[in-house]
């Protein structure tokens, strides 16, 4: 879109091999070449979209004058050049459009109106479950059963790809929404026609995942909104930010042999979430930054919402190029990519330093070989401590009895008993000899031959073992036990986009093969890479094979584990876990291990690096030291350890020289929006407007725009609110957002079968989205939330005020409403961290929720209770519930709400706390409304009401 002003005479153009470019020039404007890579990337925005209103001179001067050192206090208009989405969360979206243009023709407007004004596409990558695994036919089976639960959805989304401008869907088998994102459609520099002439600007982008910071290392600046966001970004409303402070983050020196990617990005994780990025840009410099290639700045990008920071980014660079060639982007594309990055001032110089708000340096050649976990993903473990670590951890998810008695002290908690001496044996074993293979990273020794080392199972003094008997499918016997591994998967976008990682995990596979070495039997073993380029070059490489015969068949080209469509256990195990309720093990390498997860059945979870997957599949247990113990013996009954199968980086690079190529990218995605035959033959709706089923539990009208009149109504003080919810630290979008399996006893199941749905085909929550009756019930209802309301008790719980009684929280909602009660959530720390759900906030909102007051927020959760109306409140500073001796039996009145009806954001609002019996608590909450654009989405009820409300004056 053309800036009607161009206050600076910015506009210029630029001529690369002989085509001219209509662009806008940071160096007209003072002080630009001081700024950040990130913060010129904004700044150029402003510049191509001042307005004389919305983006005003003042604007551009504010930022171009940036203080690195002040606290962001103003506010400016972003408007990303594209929307990027999956599918859980995009049909949501495409569901909100749908109705917003029977809204808009409700309102007497054109529900023309409602369509995108920037680019937006769809990548179905969240739907496969690895229900099947472990056989050739996996990946069939499993997009087969994909198809036959999601049709209804899949034909939603062809409706919108037809009824839609501007609107693409890559369908279902393709790959994860970022890995196709930086192989395939961003642009890095987005040329778009403007009339007669082609205007060239930074590519940026919103997206509906977290996650969407994986293209941060692409140089292209773009973060994780939630749904609703999303949609206004796509009908043309911009984001509304404060100016961030950007952290500087100084690399140096070159990654160790046998370190890889993964472990380098838990290393900057732990670091960051350390220091503390909440609402921050992270931008990458130095000498180091060359030594970093494209596929590892992509998974440093992509774990952004793991350490907190709104984005994650890396310049652009001679790598950027190299890159962009491998992927087979046109020359005429990169020829643009490094002559515009050159002109703006966006291209990296290791010399120069920018100034930042806040400075972090690593030298890259300390980083170690870690996991991280049992259940955050900045939790890391360096492999060395990764056994102890695991022991450390296991009393917290153990009975108290099982912990062994005489080890225990009195009066400390089970998580923080010790665990008591180690055997003989177990000391021996850990004796340090000199490494065999000076280029492994875990040649640490392994003893003598035939030195004792420590069991898989209950060998350990004051280690808690529960060995349980299990006869598997087949009628083979075992046992299961605490910490064995029974998922072992290789998943997510951090990982599967980064060759050297998943040539590596091939590769020592096929040492472990040519070893003898096979995975033990309980262990699931699945391989979802994320994109069908990864299955090429291990075609190619003749690798394949090698991972099958270790259980690592395919099983889809999606999310699967990582997002919690791990599909059940064997029947067996889960038997197994559940009768003994045994702490059992995924290792995974994802992003998020957060608890309830990935698994109803397994409670502790860890992320490793592809490699690392398998060798734990190979191991079965947590309870072993990969740096010191063996794997198992191989075929001449000799122990086989993981240094002696574990590739070197000449290995990988050799295959990846040998085997990946710019063709394999070409091929894959030749005809990428087309789809298979399965997607073009599924029957397609037709009309500008969607003919909503009455019968579908898949997609439904939502409520939101119910009797909504044209002009908003004034802002209402709370009064005589109810505690829904008490709630403690780093409670996670997870733990709110309905996710994972529907369990046939709780309020969604019995919904839906209410509806006639049998309990096979109840789906799960993420493809239920566009159904916000299944949705409402799930809000709120994971496994592991402890709800303080009801001390004692895990999931989606709460005590009813009315009567006294335990319930559900749905059922607890519904009560309330019923009488016109409204609702509150106190809650700790971290409020809302985790991915962009904007279910987290929408099922909040139609659960009757009018206030969150909790001690702090994460970006992103904040930003969408706003987007649904909701107040977003915060405890005094220094103050939290137990301080204030809230209990949440109390009566709450919130009142100074009403200010905000005079165009103005109160910084402070009065909490009165009223206990059935004795003295108020009175407290001044702070409002974290924070910018007028927010202001103005609270007071029309929500984003979406907002945007309708524009579009119609408009």
């Amino acid at each position: 879109m053309a800036a009607s002003k161009d206050s600076f005479g910015a506009r210029s153009t630029l001529d690369v091999d002989g085509t001219e470019y209509d662009i806008f020039r940071l160096d007209a404007v003072e002080g630009s070449e001081k700024l950040p890579f990130s913060l010129k990337v904004l700044l150029e925005n402003l510049l191509r979209t001042e307005d004389g209103a919305n983006i005003t001179a003042d604007h551009i001067r504010a930022l171009a004058n940036w203080d690195p050192n002040a606290e962001p206090d103003q506010e400016i208009q972003f408007t990303p050049a594209r929307v990027v989405m999956q599918d859980f969360t995009g049909v949501p979206c495409i569901v909100d459009l749908a109705t917003m243009r029977e809204a808009m023709a409700d309102l007497g407007g054109d529900p023309q109106k409602i369509n995108p004004l920037a680019p937006a596409e769809l990548v179905i990558d969240h739907s496969v479950i690895a229900d099947v695994f472990g056989t050739p036919e996996s990946f069939e089976r499993n997009v087969e059963i994909e198809y036959e639960r999601n049709g209804e959805r899949y034909q939603f989304l062809r409706w919108g790809q037809g009824a839609f401008d501007d609107f693409k869907v890559v369908p279902p088998g393709t790959g994860i929404v970022h890995q196709v994102n930086i192989e395939h459609l961003a642009r890095v520099v987005f040329p778009r026609a403007e009339g007669d002439r082609t205007l060239a600007y930074p590519d940026t982008c919103v997206g509906t995942d977290s996650h969407t910071t994986m293209v941060n290392g692409l140089g292209v600046l773009g973060w994780g909104v939630g749904g609703i966001e999303a949609e206004a970004a796509m009908l043309g409303q911009p984001v509304s930010m404060l100016i961030p402070r950007v952290v500087g983050f100084k690399l140096t020196g070159q990654l160790p042999d046998g370190a890889t990617a993964t472990d380098l990005v838990l290393t900057i994780t732990e670091m960051l979430r350390r220091h503390g990025v909440v609402g921050k840009f992270v931008e990458f410099y130095g000498a180091g930054v060359s030594a970093v290639p494209l596929a590892n700045r992509a998974t440093i990008g992509n774990m952004s919402p793991e350490f907190g920071s709104t984005a994650a980014i890396f310049p652009i660079d001679g790598e950027t190029i190299t890159y962009l060639e491998l992927t087979g982007r046109s020359p005429e594309q990169i020829a643009l990519v490094e002559a515009y990055a050159k002109t703006q001032g966006l291209w990296h110089d290791d010399a120069h330093e920018p100034a930042f708000s806040e400075y972090l340096e690593l030298d890259l050649a300390t980083v170690v070989p870690s996991i991280a976990g049992p259940k955050r993903p900045q939790d890391r473990v360096a492999m060395t401590d990764a056994k102890e670590a695991w022991r450390e951890a296991l009393p917290a998810y153990v009975a108290d009895d099982e912990v062994g008695g005489e080890e225990r002290t009195p009066g400390v908690p089970a998580n923080e008993q010790p665990y008591g001496v180690e055997s003989a044996a177990d000391e021996a074993s850990a004796e340090s000899f000199p490494a065999s293979d000076p280029v492994s990273p875990f040649a640490h020794g392994n003893g003598e031959a035939g030195k004792p080392h420590a069991a898989v199972s209950g060998s350990n003094t004051g280690r808690p073992s529960k060995p349980t008997r299990v006869v598997m499918e087949d009628g083979t016997e075992t046992s299961v036990d605490h910490g064995h591994v029974v998922i072992a998967a290789i998943t997510s976008c951090t990982n599967t986009s980064n060759p050297s990682v998943m040539i590596g995990a091939a590769l020592l596979a096929k040492k472990a093969v040519e070893a003898g070495l096979t995975t033990k039997p309980w262990v699931k073993t699945t391989l979802a890479p994320g994109s069908k380029v990864v299955t090429d070059y291990y075609e190619k490489s003749q690798l394949t094979p090698y991972l099958e015969k270790l259980g690592f068949y395919l099983v889809g080209y999606g999310c699967t584990t990582c997002i919690g469509n791990s599909g059940p256990l064997p029947e067996p195990v889960s038997k197994a876990v559940n009768e003994a309720d045994l702490a059992v093990v995924s290792v995974l390498s994802g992003n998020r291990n957060f608890e309830g997860r990935i698994n109803p059945d397994v409670k502790m979870n860890y992320l490793a690096s592809p490699p690392l997957v398998i060798a734990y599949a190979l191991a079965g247990t947590m309870d072993l030291d990969l740096t010191t113990e063996p794997l198992g013996q191989g075929t001449d009954g000799q122990d086989v350890y993981l240094r002696d199968i574990w590739p070197s980086p000449h290995e990988v690079q050799r295959v990846i020289d040998a085997s990946v190529s710019a063709e394999q990218f070409g091929d894959s995605y030749q005809d990428v929006f087309a789809g298979t035959e399965q997607w073009q033959n599924l029957p397609t709706p037709t009309g500008d407007t969607f003919a909503w089923d009455a019968e579908s539990t898949y997609v439904r009208k939502p409520p939101y725009f119910d009797g909504m009149p044209a002009e908003p109504t004034p802002v209402q003080d709370i009064t005589g609110a109810r505690t829904l919810a008490v709630l403690g630290d780093s409670v996670t979008t997870d733990h709110i957002s309905p996710a994972g399996s529907i369990k046939a006893d709780s309020p969604a199941g019995k919904y839906l079968q209410e509806h006639g749905i049998s309990r096979r085909d109840f789906n799960s929550y993420g493809s239920r989205r566009g159904n916000h009756e299944v949705m409402i019930r799930g809000t709120f209802a994971n496994i592991r939330l402890r709800n303080q309301l009801v001390p004692g008790t895990e999931g989606g719980v709460t005590k009813n005020h009315l009567t006294g009684e335990t319930t559900s929280i749905y059922d607890a909602s519904q009560a309330y409403q019923a009488q016109g009660i409204p609702l509150v959530v106190l809650a700790g720390k971290e409020y809302g961290s985790g991915s962009s759900r904007d279910w987290a906030a929408k099922g909040t909102a139609l659960l009757g929720v009018k206030a969150v007051i909790a001690e702090s927020y994460e970006r992103i959760h904040r930003s969408n209770l706003i987007g649904m109306g909701v107040l977003p409140l915060q405890f005094p500073e220094g103050a939290d519930r137990e301080s204030l001796g809230l209990t949440g039996d109390e009566e709450f009145t919130i009142t100074g709400i009403t200010e905000l009806n005079d165009g103005s954001i109160p910084r402070t609002v009065k909490v009165q706390a009223q206990p059935s019996d004795g003295a108020a608590v009175e407290f001044d909450a702070r409002v974290r409304i924070d910018t007028p654009g927010e202001a103005n989405y609270y007071r029309n009820g929500g984003i979406m009401q907002y945007v309708l409300r524009s579009l119609r004056e408009s």
